[in-house]
């Protein structure tokens, strides 16, 4: 839950700081061809899956 807890708040860092620029990256990355979308997906689910890994 800690965990989850710590995403909410990076993930809210930069709507917070700058909103537009987040808005501007959300409408790019909405253009963006899914197969490229669905590997970044990948590669962050593995880089978090070894920092826990590194972590504990």
């Amino acid at each position: 839950m800690t965990a989850f807890a710590l995403l909410l708040i990076i993930e809210g860092l930069l709507p917070m700081i700058a909103p537009q620029l987040w808005q501007r990256a959300m409408q790019e990355l909405s253009k963006g061809n899914p197969q490229i979308i669905r590997i970044g997906g990948i590669i962050s689910m593995l880089a978090g899956a070894v920092l826990l890994q590194f972590l504990n």
